[in-house]
């Protein structure tokens, strides 16, 4: 998959498009089927289907301080979808001067100047432009003056509860929660923390479950403290997923060495090995139970050989 950041970047013989819009964070079961109409309408048009998305994310510039938890890193995002066969992704630097632009002068820059649109595929609930003002009623009057039609897809909902819509936020909130069932439903795959293997304290080597800590970039969207049952997922420079291995999870300070930072530490079930510096990803399956303060380290170890055997269990082991 083709990838480019700013529009200055896309190539100037780009051709004609089909281009989906949004920020895609999570990659959820709603993005897919957006994503899938509009790679559906790029076969059947014999054109390439572009993923258009934004960083960092919107909230933070229209409202300093609320920049929301993010699910997928944009390695990850792309590396998502890619495998739903999209061609290329543009990331556009989400600025004041971006953020100002009129519905019509972002339409016009961006999707016909620059991107070349000839079909357009984006949620019913699509807003562009400042102060918002651009739906997906405005954006197919802007479609019939430059030239490019417009597909409105509705929102996906949990398919046993019909009311309730998948959307970044649903996520975040189950992931905020530990609830990593529901996480897991409406994304499709068990979320995942990507970062870099640091060295710790060591102390999980000293008690025979050395673990490789994940130091991963800010605002990601890190379950609530707890241990898990999940996965570690080795990762190339470029963020594409290699081995897999099975891992009991800790999330959280270590209260029990009167901890104050939090720390995302995967133990990989029966392996051993020198991890430091490694590219990864963590991914949570299921929450094991909440972090606790034990009275010392032989308490902790026992907890621990509990742990594992859950984990065992729960990962099919």
């Amino acid at each position: 998959m083709l990838r480019w950041r700013g529009l200055d970047a896309v190539p100037g013989d780009l051709g004609r498009t089909v281009v989906t819009i949004g920020m895609y964070d999570g990659v959820h079961r709603g993005h897919q089927k957006l994503i899938g109409a509009a790679v559906a309408r790029a076969r059947a048009l014999g054109r390439p289907c572009l993923l258009l998305t934004f960083d960092p994310h919107p909230a933070e510039v229209v409202r300093p301080g609320s920049h929301p938890a993010i699910l997928t890193s944009l390695d990850r995002k792309a590396e998502l979808v890619e495998s739903l066969g999209v061609d290329a992704m543009c990331v556009l630097p989400f600025t004041q001067d971006l953020m100002r632009l009129s519905p019509e002068s972002f339409t016009h820059t961006v999707l016909v100047s620059t991107l070349h649109a000839s079909h357009v595929v984006v949620g019913e609930n699509f807003t562009y432009g400042h102060r918002a003002a651009g739906t997906v009623a405005t954006l197919t009057a802007e479609g019939r003056r430059f030239g490019f039609s417009v597909e409105g897809v509705g929102l996906a909902s949990l398919a046993d509860e019909a009311e309730l819509t998948i959307s970044s936020t649903y996520v975040r909130a189950c992931v905020a929660a530990g609830d990593m069932a529901s996480a897991t439903a409406a994304l499709g795959r068990p979320h995942r923390v990507d970062g870099v293997v640091v060295r710790g304290h060591r102390r999980g080597r000293q008690m025979g479950y050395p673990t490789a800590n994940v130091e991963s970039a800010p605002y990601t969207a890190i379950p609530s403290d707890g241990v898990y049952a999940g996965h570690f997922v080795l990762r190339d420079v470029e963020g594409a997923s290699g081995a897999r291995f099975p891992a009991a999870i800790s999330v959280g300070t270590n209260p029990t060495f009167d901890g104050t930072r939090r720390t995302v530490e995967a133990h990989l079930i029966d392996w051993d090995g020198d991890l430091y510096g490694e590219h990864s990803g963590v991914e949570f399956a299921s929450r094991l139970r909440g972090m606790l303060r034990f009275s010392g380290m032989d308490e902790l170890v026992a907890a621990m050989d509990n742990d594992l055997v859950e984990a065992r269990t729960v990962l099919g082991m």
